[in-house]
């Protein structure tokens, strides 16, 4: 649960340059709250698990986020601590680099995972990223695990996991460079092969984003091609997020047909990236993380017209 501060520029520094860039801008944000946000504005009920500053910004981003559609009871305020903030620079064409200070963020700890366990065990989906501790991210895939909750795990930022950790979850989504990481591969492997290889980590299902172009899919040992929609991207931040929410908020009816062994478990599969997809790429249409993210309405209409490929 970050502020983000983001500078426009003409383009990307290298090392040791200085670019001039626009005014800043500050808008709610964080890998967490992005895609709790994304979730609610795709239909699901969401409960937001994470830590925030007593300083202005969060302040701030508490109230941004009391305006969305979220039970907050399991949002800790810690005395003193900073809120996190992310530092982004965008690009006139949409790149951005990101640099995250976690303030209160890297407080979180395994004793919040089960004070807040009734959440997470009576959830259909538990969605986590890597933005709070390890011994946070495991405590709430073990409490979701122990109760046949479905775990997705955004594998971003990018760091080692423990094995036992990775075959806990149902859903991977990573990009290429996560991947490579997670593996242990050179980064510049064709995302195929690394799509192919990801489920050796423990999930039966993975998603290797692209941006862009599209993702690609295993499911079951089923590798599939996810297209895009073409949009006229003025900001990427938030892209990653607005993904890995609308999948998590289409995914219940996809573990309910894998319980049942319903023949339909692959179309749902298929449905649910598919609207993930188009709302990763509505989401880079406006700027901020946040403000960008779509709602259902948005999303459906265009879901309807993308097809998966071999």
């Amino acid at each position: 649960m970050n502020m983000d501060l983001v500078v426009r520029t003409p383009r990307i520094p290298t090392p040791g340059e200085t670019v001039l860039g626009g005014a800043y801008r500050t808008f709610p944000g964080g890998k967490g709250a992005n895609q709790a946000v994304a979730a609610s504005r795709m239909g699901a009920a969401v409960t937001l698990i994470g830590c925030i500053g007593t300083d202005p910004h969060g302040q701030k981003l508490r109230a941004a986020l009391e305006a969305e559609r979220l039970d907050l009871s399991r949002v800790i305020t810690r005395p003193d601590e900073a809120t996190g903030l992310a530092l982004i620079t965008v690009t006139e064409a949409g790149e951005n680099t990101i640099v995250v200070s976690p303030g209160a963020n890297a407080t979180l700890t395994a004793m919040d995972i089960e004070a807040a366990a009734a959440a997470i065990t009576g959830a259909d989906v538990l969605l986590v990223q890597l933005e709070v501790p390890n011994a946070a991210v495991v405590a709430a895939v073990q409490a979701a695990r122990a109760a046949g909750v479905v775990v997705i795990l955004n594998a971003a930022p990018a760091r080692v996991l423990g094995v036992d950790v990775l075959r806990s979850v149902d859903v991977l989504v990573v990009n290429r460079p996560e991947a490579a990481i997670l593996l242990g591969m050179d980064p510049s492997i064709d995302p195929a092969r690394l799509t192919l290889r990801l489920p050796e980590l423990g999930p039966a299902t993975v998603i290797l984003t692209q941006g862009a172009h599209g993702a690609i899919l295993a499911h079951k040992g089923r590798p599939r091609r996810v297209p895009s929609v073409p949009v006229q991207a003025i900001d990427s931040v938030g892209a990653g997020d607005a993904f890995c929410g609308a999948l998590a908020a289409s995914w219940g009816p996809v573990h309910a047909a894998s319980k049942a062994r319903g023949a339909d478990e692959f179309k749902l599969v298929e449905l649910a990236v598919i609207r993930a997809a188009v709302a990763g790429a509505l989401a880079t249409t406006k700027p901020g993380a946040m403000p960008s993210l779509p709602y259902l309405a948005e999303v459906m209409p265009l879901a309807a017209t993308l097809r998966i490929g071999a």
